[in-house]
C-alpha cells in the first residue's frame, strides 16, 4: 500500500482473481475511482482503494494496460489525481509451438554435399519473443526407414534447415530407396527443460538422381567449318548458383574448350586429329568462396577422322634388286607409303597400281603389283642385264579421295654364280687373355666374290660354322671391302674353355644360281687360345641375405659368408664393414664384405640384413584433431578415435579399447569398438559444461606380447557454429 501517485506494475498473465495494490487516502479524500483501459478485468474497490484483478490477464491479448486512478471527497470532487497507472503484462509459457504445415515435402539430390540445406521447416510460439517461452529448437525424432546406424539426414536446430548428413550424401540412392519420412519435432524453451512444449510434423522427401554426372564420350569431327566456339556438351549441378571451370589435365599451348556460367561445355577452335586425337580434362563446380560443392567430372572428347590426308611415299624413290634368272610370281619387294588418316579405316586405306614401265622393253608388263599390299611381284621369266639393268616404274597409290604418285627403280641384277673363296684355308693360331674386353677385334679375315660387286650376289657373310655353340666370337663385314673382323662377344674364362677350334663359312644373301654349290672354298680355319689372368675370389653368392630379431644381443652369430678362387689358390681373408647406422629407425642394415687371395686381387659383396620387428611399442591414438561436441548436447553424440603402434604390423593391426576403472570417467563417458582400429566415444547424458574433459582411455594391441597404452584423450564441449563445428 501506499500514497496515491504514478505507478508501474508487472503482473504475470493467468492466476485469475488476485491483489495488486491498495492505496491510502488523505483527507479529505473519502474514496477512489478507476478508469481507462480495464477491459472488464481491473477494478479499484472505492471505500478502500484497493487496486484488484477480478480476472486473468492475457499477454497475447494485450500486453500493457493503461489506467488513472483519483482520489475524491464525499461530494465527489476530485481530490487528487488522476495518476497514471500502468500495468505490464508478464508472459509466462503458456503456448505449444506450431509447425506452420501439417507436413512438409521436400526433393533432394543423390551425391548432394553434406549440411546443404534442401529445404526449411519453420514453427513459431505465441509467447513473448525475448523470453525462452518462445525460442525454438528444432530436432528430427524418427527416420524412415533408416537402413544405417546413423541418420542420413541432419536438421539445423536453430533454422529448421534440412540437409544431407555425411552418410546420407554417400548413400542416397533413389534406385535403392527413393522416399523417407522424417518425423521432426519442435521445442519451445531451447528444448532446455523437461517442460518445454514440444509438436512435430512430418517430412516426406524424394531422392532424385544427381543431376552432377559426366556426359557420355564427346565425339568432334576434325576441321569443322562451323563458327567456333561451338556448343558440343553440357553439365548440371545439384546446387544452384555454381560457378562451373574447367581444369586442365595436360599443360597444352592453347586448350581448345570453354565453360560458361550455365554448364555449356564449348569448343573453341576447329580440331586436327592428326596433330592431337583425344582429349581428357576435368569440370568442377565451385561455391561463391571457390570451395568445390562436387567431386570433379571428367570429360573425354574423341577427333574424328575426316579424310584430308594423301597417300605418302615412305621414300622419295625405292629402290630393289632383282635377280635376272628370278621365275614369274618371285616377289620383288614391297613399296611402302603411309596415309596420317586414322589408321584401320577408309580413310588411310591404300591401293597400289602400276601407271608406267621404263623402258617398256621387252615388254610393258613386265611387273605387277598387287592392289592392297603394295609387294612388287614379276610376271614372267624376261628379265636380261644385258638387255635393261635398270626398269623406272611409276606407281599410282590412292586413298579414296586422294591419289599420289611414287617412283620406284628396280635394278635388274647378276645371277649369283660365284661363291665366296677365302684367301686363306687356315689361319692357324690366335692367343688371348682371358681379360680382353667384350668388342675387342682378335682377327681380320678375307673372301672373295666374282659376283657384280656392290650387291647381294657379291655381298659376304661370315659366320662361325662350328667349335663356338655359345657365340663367344662375332663377325662384322666391311661392306666395301667385305674383310671380316673376329670380335669377342661374350666374356673369356680360361677355366671354363681355354682353347675353340673354329670353322667360319661365307655366304651371300642372295641365293645361288641354279647348279652352283658352296664348297670348301668357302671355308677357313683358326685357332683362339686363352691364356689364364689371375682373377679374384668368387663369392658362393651375389647378395647374402638375413634376417635377425631388433633385440638380439651383442656378438650374436647372424650368417657366414664363403668365397673361392677361380685358380684354386686360398682365400686368405674375408672382411667386413657395416653401413653406419643411421639415427632413424631402419629396418635393413647393408654391409660391404670384401675377400682377398694369395696375390692380393680382392672381390665384394653385399650383405642384406633385415631388422624383424618385436612388439616393442605400446599403442597410441592417432587423430589430426582433438574431438569435440557441441554445446549443448543432446544425448545422442559420439565421436570416432583411431588406435595406431609404431610396430611393424605383419598382417593387420587389431586394437581392444576401453576406459580407465575410476567412477568419474565411467559415469560420464562410454566406448564402443567399430573395427579392428577404430572405436566409437559417446558422452553418456547431456549434463555437461562448456570446457575441455580429460578422458583416460587403454588401448591393447594384439603383439606377442600384447601391450598396452593408457591415453588421457581431451575433448572440448564448446559452442558450435551452425556448420557443426567448435567457434
Amino acid at each position: 500500500s501506499g500514497p496515491l501517485k504514478d505507478m508501474n506494475f508487472s503482473v504475470p498473465e493467468g492466476g485469475g482473481l488476485r491483489f495488486i495494490y491498495q492505496f491510502t487516502s488523505e483527507p479529505p479524500a473519502v474514496s477512489f475511482r478507476a478508469t481507462g483501459e480495464k477491459d472488464g478485468i481491473i477494478d479499484i474497490v472505492p471505500s478502500t482503494g484497493i487496486l484488484y484483478l477480478n480476472g486473468s490477464l492475457d499477454w497475447e491479448t494485450k500486453t500493457v494496460h493503461r489506467l488513472q486512478v483519483e482520489s475524491l471527497d464525499e461530494r465527489g470532487n476530485v481530490v487528487k489525481g488522476p495518476y497514471a497507472i500502468t500495468i505490464h503484462v508478464e508472459d509466462i509459457n503458456d503456448n505449444p509451438p506450431e509447425f506452420d504445415q501439417i507436413k512438409y515435402t521436400g526433393v533432394v539430390r543423390q551425391n548432394s554435399r553434406p549440411g546443404k540445406p534442401f529445404m526449411y521447416v519453420h514453427a513459431t510460439d505465441r509467447d513473448d519473443p525475448t523470453t525462452p517461452h518462445a525460442r525454438l529448437t528444432y530436432s528430427i525424432l524418427h527416420h524412415f526407414p533408416n537402413p544405417y546406424t546413423e541418420m542420413l539426414f541432419q536438421i539445423n536446430n536453430v533454422t529448421g534447415a534440412i540437409s544431407p548428413s555425411k552418410m546420407g550424401s554417400y548413400y542416397l540412392d533413389p534406385q535403392k530407396q527413393d522416399t523417407f519420412t522424417l518425423v521432426v519435432t519442435v521445442k519451445d524453451m531451447a528444448g532446455m527443460t523437461t517442460n518445454a512444449f514440444t509438436n512435430s510434423a512430418d517430412v516426406i522427401i524424394t531422392v532424385k538422381e544427381s543431376l552432377w554426372k559426366a556426359p557420355p564420350t564427346i565425339h568432334i569431327q576434325e576441321n569443322s567449318t562451323q563458327v567456333h566456339p561451338v556448343n558440343i556438351s553440357q553439365v548440371h549441378s545439384n546446387d544452384p548458383d555454381v560457378i562451373y571451370d574447367i581444369f586442365e589435365k595436360e599443360n597444352l599451348p592453347r586448350f581448345p574448350f570453354s565453360i560458361d556460367h550455365n554448364g555449356v561445355i564449348y569448343v573453341t577452335k576447329p580440331l586436327d586429329r592428326e596433330e592431337k586425337d583425344t582429349y581428357t580434362f576435368f569440370v568442377i563446380a565451385k561455391d561463391n568462396e571457390g570451395e568445390l560443392v562436387d567431386k570433379p567430372l571428367p570429360i573425354h572428347v574423341i577427333v574424328e577422322d575426316i579424310n584430308d590426308n594423301p597417300p605418302v611415299c615412305q621414300q622419295a624413290v625405292t629402290v630393289m634388286e632383282v635377280q635376272e634368272n628370278e621365275g614369274g610370281g618371285s616377289n620383288i619387294g614391297t613399296l611402302f607409303a603411309m596415309d596420317m588418316d586414322e589408321k584401320d579405316t577408309l580413310n588411310s586405306r591404300l591401293q597400289f597400281k602400276i601407271e608406267s614401265q621404263v623402258p617398256a622393253v621387252p615388254a610393258s608388263n613386265l611387273f605387277f603389283i598387287q592392289q592392297d599390299t603394295g609387294i612388287l611381284q614379276l610376271t614372267s621369266r624376261s628379265l636380261n642385264k644385258r638387255i635393261v639393268s635398270n626398269y623406272s616404274l611409276k606407281v599410282l597409290v590412292t586413298d579414296a579421295v586422294f591419289q599420289t604418285i611414287c617412283n620406284v627403280e628396280i635394278h635388274v641384277i647378276d645371277i649369283n654364280d660365284w661363291i665366296p673363296i677365302f684367301e686363306k684355308s687356315d689361319y692357324h693360331n690366335v692367343t688371348v687373355a682371358e681379360s680382353l674386353p667384350v668388342g675387342t677385334v682378335i682377327l681380320e679375315i678375307q673372301a672373295t666374290d666374282g659376283d657384280e660387286p656392290a650387291t647381294g650376289s657379291s655381298y659376304i657373310i661370315y659366320q662361325v660354322k662350328e667349335g663356338d655353340p655359345n657365340n663367344t666370337f662375332i663377325i662384322e663385314t666391311d661392306h666395301e671391302t667385305n674383310r671380316g673382323f673376329v670380335r669377342i662377344n661374350k666374356a673369356l674364362d680360361f677355366e671354363a674353355a681355354p682353347v675353340y677350334n673354329l670353322v667360319i663359312n661365307a655366304t651371300n644373301p642372295e641365293p645361288l644360281a641354279s647348279g652352283v654349290q658352296y664348297n670348301s672354298s668357302s671355308l677357313t680355319l683358326f685357332k683362339v687360345f686363352v691364356t689364364n689372368v689371375d682373377e679374384p675370389p668368387v663369392f658362393h653368392e651375389t647378395v647374402y641375405k638375413g634376417e635377425v630379431s631388433e633385440d638380439i644381443p651383442v656378438n650374436t652369430l647372424v650368417m657366414t659368408v664363403k668365397a673361392y678362387d677361380p685358380e684354386g689358390d686360398t682365400v686368405r681373408d674375408v672382411q667386413g664393414k657395416h653401413a653406419q647406422y643411421l639415427a632413424c629407425r631402419k629396418r635393413l642394415f647393408y654391409f660391404l664384405v670384401a675377400a682377398g687371395d694369395n696375390a692380393a686381387q680382392k672381390s665384394k659383396t653385399t650383405l642384406i640384413l633385415h631388422l624383424r620387428d618385436v612388439n616393442d611399442n605400446p599403442p597410441h591414438l592417432a587423430m589430426d584433431y582433438p574431438p569435440f561436441f557441441c554445446h549443448p548436447l543432446s544425448g545422442r553424440e559420439r565421436t570416432l578415435i583411431r588406435a595406431a603402434d609404431a610396430d611393424k604390423q605383419w598382417y593387420y593391426s587389431t586394437f581392444s579399447f576401453s576406459l580407465a576403472d575410476d567412477m568419474n570417467t565411467r559415469n560420464n563417458w562410454e566406448i564402443s569398438k567399430v573395427n579392428a582400429t577404430h572405436a566409437y566415444l559417446s558422452p553418456k547424458h547431456a549434463d555437461f559444461e562448456e570446457k575441455m574433459y580429460n578422458v583416460p582411455v587403454i588401448i591393447n594391441d594384439n603383439g606377442k606380447p600384447p601391450l598396452e597404452g593408457k591415453v588421457n584423450l581431451e575433448v572440448n564441449i564448446c559452442k558450435c557454429s551452425s556448420e557443426k563445428s567448435c567457434f
